[in-house]
């Protein structure tokens, strides 16, 4: 299983590569759940490391990449 830490960085640079995912997509790729991608997100968002919330369960980093 992987840690906690080590999916955070992998949904970071999944997140830099490609700017729009399905949260669906996402949790396939990371081999967790939908809703440990939302909580993970959450966790980056408490990290200071914003993004946008579009409609239904896809996430968009801010224009230009990180702050």
């Amino acid at each position: 299983m992987v840690r906690t830490s080590e999916r955070l960085l992998t949904l970071l640079s999944l997140l830099q590569v490609r700017c729009d995912w399905p949260g669906a997509l996402l949790a396939e790729r990371l081999d967790i759940s939908a809703r440990t991608v939302r909580r993970d997100v959450d966790r980056l968002r408490e990290a200071r490391l914003h993004h946008h919330r579009l409609q239904g369960p896809r996430r968009r980093l801010p224009v230009g990449g990180w702050p």
